[in-house]
């Protein structure tokens, strides 16, 4: 049976629990509109399709884990909430993820609550919760930026991950015989580097974007530091 660590293929989660988690992504995706529409101008919109084709670009890379049938792949989560904000983030992601399975088959069309849940939920706000943190405390210097970008890369990405660990105790259809354990460090430890890797690419590209037109990350022009700052900010935006 081969699957995706986390594009949830179906018949690996039971349909009970599907449909807990189906309920759980679309009443986060009603809310993520609501607010989104708030953001949403002339300068976010482009930036937000952009954002969803380079998540669609990136999440087409997988990457083995060390289970036979189980891979992992960047997820874009931190990304979306530092260029475009936690709720069109979120949309952004869910829509790569509908056009995915519907599309080319990559999860199932039955697990979709489950991936949109870990990937865009879970993974967008353990990311923005981490940027809005380290913004207040770290400069808002390109090395700043990136370290911000990096970590809340790498943590999103992990973290996300264990939701599926969750899920699958909740309701896997396979008997690990009691090893849930060894799952969950599996996925930690083979995420781990994936994150390195997102967290690279995501910390390369938010300090690219910023250094040119800081207007349009959106977590500079949100997140107000905490203080006032003597050193010099990414293009001028504090």
């Amino acid at each position: 049976m081969e699957t995706l660590a986390m594009h949830i293929s179906n018949g690996i989660i039971n349909g009970p629990v599907a449909a807990v988690f189906a309920v759980i992504a679309l009443a986060a995706m009603a809310y993520c509109v609501m607010r989104g529409r708030q953001d949403l101008d002339d300068r976010l919109a482009p930036m937000a399709g952009l954002v969803a084709a380079f998540i669609f670009a990136v999440q087409m890379l997988n990457f083995p884990i060390f289970t036979a049938g189980v891979s992992g792949h960047l997820l874009g989560g931190a990304l979306a909430a530092m260029l475009v904000g936690p709720w069109v983030g979120a949309l952004c992601v869910a829509v790569v993820l509908v056009v995915q399975a519907l599309v080319f088959g990559d999860g199932g069309v039955a697990m979709l609550g489950l991936n949109i849940t870990n990937m865009a939920v879970i993974g967008i706000a353990v990311a923005y919760l981490l940027i809005a943190l380290l913004l207040r405390v770290l400069p808002r210097t390109p090395a700043g930026l990136a370290a911000t970008a990096f970590v809340s890369a790498l943590v999103s990405v992990v973290v996300a991950a264990m939701g599926f660990v969750l899920q699958y105790q909740l309701g896997g259809t396979t008997d690990l015989g009691g090893n849930l354990a060894g799952l969950a460090g599996t996925m930690a430890v083979s995420h781990l580097f994936i994150g390195v890797g997102e967290g690279l690419i995501t910390a390369t590209t938010v300090v690219t974007v910023a250094k040119v037109r800081p207007d349009l990350v959106y977590a500079l022009r949100a997140l107000k530091p905490a203080a006032p700052v003597t050193v010099p900010t990414v293009g001028g935006v504090r």
